[in-house]
C-alpha cells in the first residue's frame, strides 16, 4: 500500500504538472515569449501561492518541457521564433518552410525534444549525484564563483567583452539601489528578478512613447504568413517518435542529449548552435542534414533547460548556470517561502526539501504529463493552432496579463519602492540587452553578485 501522505504529494505534483504542461503547451503556441518574461513569474506566483515542494517544481518542468515541444509550431510554420531558445531552429525551418515541408520539420523537432526529455532528467540526476559532495565546499566558496560565473557567462553572451565590462556598472546600480530602498525599511528581492526577467518587454513599452523609437518600429504594412497543407503520416492519436525520427537523427539526438544534459554552465542558445554545426558538420545530403539538426537543436533545448535548472538545484542549492539564474531562478529564491543567505550562501529552497530520488521521480513524471499533452497536440493539431493564434490571440492581451502580474507581485513586495525599482531594473536590463547583448542570463548572474559576491569583498576589505 503506498503510503497517504506520499500519495498525496504525487497528487499534488500530478495536478500542478498538468497545469504547466497546459498553459505553456499553449504559451509556447505565441511567438516571441520570452520564458524568463513568461515562466519565472508564473512559477514564481505558484511559489508564492504556497504550493508545496514537490507541485512548484513538476509545475516549472512539465512547462519548460510542453513550451519546448509547442514553440516549434510558429518556428516551423510562420517562420517566426517562438521564443528565444527557438531562434537557433530558424534559418534550418525556413528552408525547410520553403521547399514546402514545414510540417517535416515540426513532426522531427517535436519528436526530437521529446525524446532528450525523457533522457536529459535520468541524466541530469545523475551528474548532480556525482557532483553533490562538493556541494559544502561549493556553497563555502559561493561568493567568489558567483562573480567568476558572471564573468564566464558574460563573456559567452553575444555581447563578449562589452557585456563583461558592463558587469561592474551594473552591479553597482543595484547596491545603490538596494542602499536606497533600505534607508526606507524596503528589503527587496524579487522585484530585482522580476525586473531584469521583464527588461526587453519594459524597453518595448517605453520606446513604444518615444516618438523616434516608434518611427522605428512602424511597418508599411501587416505582416502575412503561409501555411502550406497538413500531412498526416500515421494512424492513432499518439505517434512514435522513434518511428518519426530516424535512426541516425535517433542517434544523433541522443548524443546531443547527453552532452547537454552534462553541462550546466554555458548559455543555453550557445549550446543549440554549437552542437547543432557539430551535427550538421557530420551529414553531407542536404534534406536530411536539416532535419537532423532540427531533431537535435530542438533535443538540445530541452535537455539544456533540465540540466541547467536540476544540476546546480540538486547538488548546490545555488542558482549557478543561466536558466537557474533566469528562468528557474524561482526555485531558488524566492522569499519568504524559498531564500538564499546573502551573507553565507546558506539555502533554504527544492535543493533542501526534495531528496534525489524525488527529483528524478517528480521530474520523470513532469516530462511525462508535459508530453502526455504536448506531444500529440503539437502533432495532430499544429496547423489549426497555428493559424488561430496568427489570427485571434492579441499580443497585446498576453503582454497586458505578465504586466498586470508583475505590477501585483511587486507592490506586494516593496510597495511604490518596488514599482520603481521594477521599471528602473527592467529599463536599465532592457536598453543593454538590446543595444550591446547583455542578455538576461548575465543580469541575473550580476544580481547574484550584487547580493553576494560584494558584501563579501566589503567584509575582506573593512
Amino acid at each position: 500500500m503506498i503510503d497517504a501522505a506520499l500519495f498525496n504529494q504525487i497528487l499534488v505534483a500530478t495536478g500542478m504538472g498538468l497545469v504547466g504542461a497546459i498553459v505553456f503547451a499553449a504559451i509556447g503556441l505565441v511567438s516571441g515569449t520570452d520564458e524568463t518574461t513568461t515562466l519565472a513569474p508564473l512559477t514564481l506566483l505558484v511559489v508564492l501561492l504556497g504550493v508545496p515542494p514537490e507541485g512548484v517544481f513538476t509545475f516549472f518542468l512539465a512547462a519548460a518541457v510542453a513550451k519546448h515541444m509547442t514553440h516549434a509550431v510558429p518556428t516551423a510554420l510562420l517562420g517566426i521564433p517562438g521564443d528565444t531558445m527557438a531562434t537557433p531552429l530558424l534559418q534550418d525551418a525556413n528552408v525547410l518552410r520553403n521547399l514546402g515541408v514545414p510540417h517535416i520539420a515540426l513532426r522531427k523537432m517535436v519528436s526530437g525534444a521529446i525524446i532528450a526529455a525523457f533522457l536529459a532528467v535520468p541524466l541530469a540526476v545523475l551528474f548532480a549525484v556525482l557532483l553533490a559532495p562538493y556541494g559544502a565546499a561549493i556553497t563555502k566558496a559561493a561568493p567568489w564563483i558567483f562573480v567568476v560565473a558572471a564573468v564566464a557567462i558574460a563573456y559567452f553572451s553575444s555581447g563578449r567583452w562589452a557585456s563583461v565590462a558592463t558587469l561592474v556598472p551594473f552591479v553597482m546600480v543595484i547596491v545603490a539601489l538596494q542602499a536606497l530602498t533600505g534607508k526606507y525599511g524596503v528589503k527587496l528581492s524579487i522585484s530585482y528578478f522580476l525586473g531584469i526577467a521583464i527588461g526587453p518587454l519594459v524597453a518595448d513599452l517605453f520606446s513604444v512613447i518615444s516618438p523616434a523609437a516608434r518611427a522605428r518600429m512602424k511597418r508599411d504594412k501587416v505582416r502575412t504568413f503561409s501555411l502550406a497543407p497538413d500531412v498526416k503520416g500515421w494512424s492513432g492519436y499518439f505517434p512514435n517518435p522513434f518511428k518519426v525520427l530516424d535512426r541516425g537523427q535517433v542517434k544523433w539526438t541522443f548524443a546531443t542529449a547527453a552532452i547537454s544534459s552534462a553541462t550546466f554552465v554555458f548559455s543555453p542558445v550557445a549550446m543549440t548552435v554549437v552542437l547543432g554545426e557539430l551535427v550538421g558538420s557530420r551529414i553531407k545530403h542536404a534534406y536530411h542534414r536539416l532535419t537532423t539538426t532540427l531533431a537535435a537543436r530542438n533535443g538540445v533545448t530541452e535537455a539544456t533547460y533540465i540540466a541547467e535548472a536540476l544540476i546546480p538545484l540538486i547538488a548546490i542549492g545555488l542558482p549557478l548556470s543561466p536558466v537557474a539564474a533566469g528562468p528557474a531562478a524561482p526555485l531558488f529564491n524566492a522569499p519568504p517561502v524559498f531564500t538564499i543567505d546573502s551573507a553565507t550562501g546558506q539555502t533554504h529552497n527544492l535543493h533542501n526539501l526534495l531528496n534525489h530520488w524525488e527529483f528524478l521521480g517528480y521530474g520523470m513524471l513532469a516530462v511525462i504529463l508535459a508530453a502526455l499533452v504536448a506531444y500529440p497536440f503539437t502533432m495532430n493539431f499544429a496547423r489549426r493552432a497555428a493559424l488561430f493564434v496568427s489570427r485571434k490571440v492579441s499580443h497585446e492581451a498576453i503582454i497586458a496579463t505578465f504586466v498586470g502580474l508583475i505590477v501585483v507581485i511587486s507592490v506586494w513586495e516593496g510597495q511604490l519602492l518596488g514599482l520603481l525599482v521594477i521599471l528602473t531594473m527592467g529599463l536599465l536590463g532592457g536598453l543593454l540587452s538590446r543595444a550591446i547583448g547583455f542578455n538576461t542570463g548575465v543580469q541575473f548572474m550580476g544580481y547574484y553578485t550584487a547580493v553576494l559576491t560584494v558584501p563579501a569583498v566589503i567584509k575582506v576589505f573593512s
